[in-house]
């Protein structure tokens, strides 16, 4: 006999039809997937080993699973809520495949660290949904990520992998064989369960300093020490030039040393052959032509024979990804600094009086008497027998 249904009744699939129709099952409490599983990292996962999915928030549960959110009316996509009860420690991940054995979750590695779970340790998992994330603030774990030239564009293909991301977690991707770990700071925007998902929408990234990153001190902008009790001064000596300039020898190769200023002269000089005359003395051997006639087995193309450079400023040859910027700074010359120019171009030069090598002493009377003009012979005539005229 049939004795009807209560309406309130979770297990009933009569009172779970009436509550649909009635409108009673708005509420996401009733139809809300929530199981407990045995968590296994994901390199135990069944089939050909994938170790890129450790770097990605999605897990594997069984086939029922999935067979039991096909009766729930839940948002897509998936989303799940990862809970350790004894430990007080959640987060949120994607679903990747329904592949798992019954009774068993594979989750990243990462994941596991972050929940605190041991290998078979039990999680309860709850179906759930996130808002789409607006802004994320990441801190790389070690200074190794300030290594990376364009980090934009590879933490774009490394949140390939992820469907959502929450604050506390501490994620790593791969990336050129080595794996950097990233803390999440802060997402927005904010719920209650601080999780965003990070599917099909334009996310805004934030960094703080990695750890154990130290700012540089900036120098006084002078080069004289300042004393100290100790003798040397503080922060260490202070070197007229840098490291990578004393290790280059870079006195040497400068443009205006004059090694390098010798070197560029020889080089832009059209004479550095042996001079030959026209005339050849008698007896000189003269050089035995070349035959222009090929000979068998003999190849008439030498390959020229390549010169070693040992003048001129030498190339630098430094270590990869190393720039070294060395040459002196001259500023541009202000209308203040022409001016000037011109005003010691118009004075004189060499006004001073001259000086004497051998600093002589002058005798007494040779100032006066060469100082005195000769005086001039009266223009009286003389006879031959000696008589005025």
């Amino acid at each position: 006999m049939y004795r009807g249904f209560d309406r309130f009744d979770a297990n009933d699939p009569a009172a779970m039809s009436y509550m649909a129709r009635s409108g009673m099952m708005r509420g996401s409490a009733m139809r809300r997937f929530d199981e407990y599983f045995r968590c296994y990292p994901l390199i135990m996962a069944p089939g050909s080993e994938r170790p890129e999915l450790n770097y990605g928030s999605k897990i594997f549960l069984p086939p029922s699973a999935l067979q039991k959110i096909s009766q729930l009316h839940v948002q897509w996509p998936l989303m799940m809520e990862l809970i350790n009860g004894e430990k007080g420690a959640q987060t949120h991940a994607g679903v990747l495949e329904f592949v798992a054995e019954e009774g068993r979750a594979y989750i990243p590695q990462w994941m596991m660290q972050t929940l605190q779970l041991d290998v078979g340790d039990m999680i309860q998992i709850k179906s759930t949904s996130l808002e789409l994330a607006k802004m994320v603030k990441l801190q790389p774990q070690s200074t190794n990520f300030l290594d990376i030239s364009d980090p934009k564009a590879v933490l774009e293909k490394a949140f390939r992998n992820f469907a959502t991301l929450t604050k506390g977690d501490v994620f790593n991707f791969e990336y050129n064989d080595e794996v950097y770990e990233v803390a999440v700071l802060e997402v927005k925007p904010e719920t209650e369960k601080m999780g965003v998902c990070m599917i099909e929408t334009d996310v805004s990234v934030e960094f703080a300093p990695p750890v154990g990153y130290v700012e540089p001190q900036k120098g006084s902008g002078t080069s004289t020490p300042r004393s100290t009790k100790g003798g040397l001064p503080s922060g260490g000596l202070m070197h007229p030039q840098g490291t990578m300039a004393q290790s280059i020898n870079y006195d040497a190769i400068a443009p205006n040393a004059t090694a390098a200023a010798a070197g560029a002269r020889a080089v832009s000089s059209h004479f550095l052959n042996e001079g030959h005359k026209l005339n050849a003395k008698k007896g000189a051997r003269a050089p035995t032509p070349k035959p222009t006639t090929p000979v068998a087995g003999a190849s008439t193309n030498t390959a020229p024979v390549p010169r070693r450079r040992t003048n001129g400023p030498m190339p630098l040859r430094l270590h990869p990804n190393k720039l070294f910027f060395g040459y002196e700074i001259k500023p541009v010359k202000t209308d203040a600094d022409k001016e000037a120019e011109k005003e010691n171009a118009n004075k004189p030069h060499f006004a001073g009086q001259g000086q004497t090598l051998r600093g002589a002493v002058k005798r007494k009377g040779e100032g006066e008497d060469k100082g005195k003009a000769p005086e001039k012979k009266s223009n009286e005539g003389r006879r031959l027998d000696g008589r005025k005229a």
